[in-house]
């Protein structure tokens, strides 16, 4: 058995092992981590093109996701938009969604710095079928600063169900008629399929999307995949749903 053989056997059996799928960065980790004697070029080399080398044994449901084909599904996947209900098992556990609204609102305000003064929200407060964000927040000048600018309005939407990930990405996108920025917040035990396909999205369309542990409300260890693009939201929708929350929020 070549080199060459070896590596690509060897990545075929890790691979193997993921249901879900494997990122690039990874495969690669835990093949050089399998056979140190090899050249990391060597590795790398042999495994860029293992979805065409071996068709039948190996594909990519999503771009940098590789999978094995037994885990491929048969017949065509069904329209989750129209299907998806909150489950009772995954990811959705005694936890609760609620849970995690005050600790992502003190992320986004100390750690990624994006706001200056944020409130957990949820429900239906904004009493619109297009939603009410989980947490939001704005930020604006302080006193010190040498030059002011306006005020920025931050949205998120929390899921702790992989399975309304399509329901919470439009709900984001609707967030984006008043406020300025947009963050989507997600399991990361959700299919690197799902997180691959909402990295790609978010990065079109300027969301940001915030990967965190669903089960550990006292450590949700909060991870940034994508940073939100700031735009201008539409000045009617802003003012009607800022009236709603400006005594928590403005004061």
């Amino acid at each position: 058995m070549t080199k060459r053989q070896l590596i690509r056997e060897k990545a075929l059996e890790v691979i193997a092992k993921e249901p879900k799928g494997i990122r690039w960065a990874e495969l690669l980790r835990r093949v050089r981590e399998a056979l140190p004697e090899m050249e990391p070029n060597t590795v790398q080399g042999s495994l860029y093109n293992l979805d065409s080398v071996e068709p039948t044994k190996v594909y990519k449901p999503a771009r940098g996701v590789w999978r094995h084909v037994q885990y491929k599904e048969t017949e065509a996947e069904p329209d989750i938009a129209a299907t998806e209900a909150p489950s009772s098992t995954g990811t959705l556990s005694l936890v609760k969604e609620e849970d995690f609204y005050a600790p992502f609102a003190d992320w986004l305000l100390n750690e990624l710095e994006e706001c200056t003064k944020v409130i957990s929200v949820g429900g239906n407060k904004f009493k619109d079928k297009w939603g009410t964000p989980d947490v939001i927040g704005i930020r604006k000048s302080k006193p010190g600063d040498i030059i002011p600018f306006p005020i920025e309005i931050v949205s998120a939407e929390i899921k702790t169900d992989s399975n309304q990930l399509i329901t919470a990405f439009g709900q984001s996108c609707s967030y984006r008629l008043f406020s300025n920025k947009s963050y989507l917040v997600i399991p990361r035990d959700a299919s690197e399929a799902d997180i691959a396909r909402l990295d790609t999205l978010a990065r079109i369309f300027g969301i940001g999307l915030i990967l965190f542990d669903p089960n550990s409300p006292e450590k949700p260890q909060f991870e940034i995949r994508v940073r939100a693009s700031r735009h201008e939201a539409d000045m009617f929708y802003v003012n009607k749903n800022m009236k709603l929350v400006a005594d928590e929020l403005f004061t």
